[in-house]
């Protein structure tokens, strides 16, 4: 493609030539109570297009597969410029398997083409999918700018070294970002939001309490669409123990920015800022530069910039908070190994969290709703983790985050008997100010859950050497990690998991939900209390 735009859920896609085309898979999907597919299409006059669907041959997870392919001329549509409903009736396409429904295609653009939300409708009656209206946040409030500070300012970067800031500190960039320094600026680039560049005040603690009526300014032009966060130590201050950083807030550079500058207040960052380590600069949205050429805490701020309120953003945790617990926090995986894994948990005689996808709660093939409510009525935890699993601060725009939050959290009040859980993981671990704000405007006071033990299945668990894994859970244990993150979706981590809970309970530590280990007063209670 030579572009592709998503916007108000739409997905514009201009051809690069008529190879370019868009998929989407749905996983081997039994879809034999649906009667096709409905979407809304933008297209110009006369354009036509290829629409192909295919299905998996023998076993679900093999690449074998069989396609039928259908122009929009046999499919009848034909456009006008406008956007309307069609359907892509399954009828049409003879010879798939419908219980084994994997793709849809669409290729052969001559011409831009814009394409609505795609859903699934039964029997022959065509109904289309209406996302969710979007809450927008409340509106950035003018104030009166704030009396000056008592502090001094506190120059932190003026770029005059790849490796250094104005404090003599340590700033640098996670491996996948492109900076450049010329002539005291650094133009810095990424299309991945899990990436993060930080600049530090301290090598372990700094206390910036004395700068809390001060504000954050920083320099920029450029691209200002991403997250600033002020990263706080752990109690110990010290950098071998984890978590570390023990947490951050992150604040939208957009709603502080005008064209050229950036002013937080300090106090703005809910941490403990006798503790702060950095700043980091993070969530990256667009890939477009934004070029840095100051870095400072000041005492005052031009009389016309106008500071919006503070937008509530959850709880954003890496740590049990109660003394001497222990978290499994288990993502979803690969339903074949739910009945191991629950067999296990029940031998040891513990209770975990399980951080749930909304859309294959939705899918019956899976089978996941019946056993995660097997799961809650031994009394393990069921939260949030997004409905379809991308990286929610990497999405264009509010609209799109939202719509996974609505989804995932109606599929689970429906597959749990209305429960409203305050608790997310983010996807990927992608955190950033955007999502956690969308998060906190839909849910109230909501927990946002990290790990500080990691089992590195994702890196581990199909190689050679899967007994890694061990190592991996063994050495953030001995650090002090005691919130897990693990999926149930390789044979070798789920063999592991009796090995990891003993390990944990090795550390003299008690093993509960992740609710419990926050002291969450809606949790329940534990055995003895």
């Amino acid at each position: 493609m030579k572009s592709v735009v998503v916007k108000n859920n739409r997905v514009t896609l201009t051809p690069q030539d008529t190879d370019s085309y868009l998929y989407t898979q749905l996983g081997c999907l039994d879809v034999t109570p649906y009667g096709g597919i409905a979407l809304r299409i933008s297209a110009p006059k006369g354009l036509q297009f290829e629409v192909q669907l295919s299905s998996t041959k023998g076993e679900c997870g093999t690449e074998d597969a069989t396609d039928v392919t259908l122009t929009t001329k046999e499919l009848g549509w034909t456009f006008d410029g406008t956007e309307k409903l069609y359907s892509i009736p399954f009828s049409k396409y003879k010879g798939l398997d419908w219980t084994k429904f994997e793709t849809v295609y669409f290729g052969g653009f001559q011409k831009s083409v814009t394409l609505g939300p795609i859903s699934m409708y039964c029997g022959d009656d065509v109904v289309e999918y209406v996302p969710p209206e979007v809450v927008e946040p409340a509106e950035p409030t003018a104030t009166v700018a704030a009396p000056p500070s008592e502090a001094t300012n506190l120059v932190i970067d003026q770029f005059s070294d790849s490796e250094t800031n104005a404090l003599d500190q340590w700033h640098g960039a996670d491996e996948g970002m492109t900076l450049t320094f010329r002539r005291n600026t650094m133009t810095l680039k990424t299309n991945d939001s899990d990436l993060q560049w930080i600049t530090q005040v301290a090598e372990t603690c700094r206390d910036l309490t004395s700068f809390d009526e001060s504000y954050l300014h920083v320099a920029y032009t450029g691209n200002n669409k991403f997250s600033v966060a002020l990263q706080q130590h752990n109690e110990e201050c010290n950098n071998d123990i984890y978590p570390y950083p023990e947490t951050w807030d992150s604040l939208e550079a957009a709603r502080y920015s005008t064209d050229t500058d950036i002013y937080i207040p300090i106090n703005h960052f809910n941490v403990n800022r006798t503790r702060a380590i950095g700043f980091a600069f993070k969530g990256f949205y667009t890939d477009e530069a934004t070029v840095f050429s100051k870095i400072e805490i000041v005492n005052k701020i031009p009389t016309d910039v106008k500071i919006p309120e503070k937008l509530p953003s959850g709880t954003f945790v890496f740590a049990c908070k109660r003394p001497n617990s222990f978290a499994f926090a288990i993502d979803d995986g690969d339903p074949a190994f739910a009945q191991q894994v629950m067999h296990t948990i029940e031998e040891e005689n513990i209770t975990v969290t399980f951080f749930t996808v909304g859309a294959p709660l939705r899918d019956p093939s899976t089978n996941l709703s019946a056993i995660y409510n097997e799961m809650a009525s031994k009394g393990h935890q069921i939260a949030l983790h997004s409905y379809t699993h991308p990286p929610l601060e990497g999405l264009p725009d509010e609209a799109s985050i939202d719509w996974e939050y609505s989804n995932d959290i109606r599929a689970v009040a429906e597959t749990f008997n209305g429960l409203q859980s305050a608790y997310f993981r983010p996807p990927f671990g992608t955190e950033g100010a955007r999502m956690r704000q969308r998060l906190a405007a839909l849910v109230d006071d909501p927990y946002i859950v990290q790990w500080s033990v990691d089992v590195e299945d994702w890196l581990w668990a199909e190689t050679d050497t899967p007994e890694k894994q061990l190592d991996a859970f063994k050495r953030d244990v001995a650090a002090g990690g005691n919130i897990v993150v693990m999926h149930y979706l390789y044979d070798s981590t789920v063999s592991y998991l009796q090995e990891f809970i003993q390990i944990a309970k090795a550390t003299g530590k008690q093993l509960m939900r992740v609710d419990q280990c926050m002291m969450d007063p809606n949790a329940p209670p534990l055995p003895g209390e």
